[in-house]
């Protein structure tokens, strides 16, 4: 027993550098995979209304009731 070192819970500078290092290489790889799994269709500018849009009134008790009504339905 008198020729182990007694192991002690301190962080080294190579641990940490190490450590460190593999967070950062991880992140990176993280973002090129999420760009490159993004859609690279562009969206349909058909669909949409030239701008700028016409300013339309709403009614407060009907907006109130189609967004408790889409609470319900999409539960949450």
């Amino acid at each position: 027993m008198k020729g182990r070192k007694e192991e002690t819970n301190l962080i080294s500078r190579r641990n940490m550098l190490m450590g460190s290092a593999v967070f950062l290489c991880g992140g990176a790889v993280g973002s090129f995979s999420n760009a490159y799994s993004a859609s690279t269709a562009a969206p349909a500018a058909g669909n949409a209304p030239p701008l700028p849009w016409p300013w339309v009134k709403l009614d407060p008790l009907e907006a109130g009731r189609r967004a408790y009504k889409s609470y319900l339905k999409n539960k949450g």
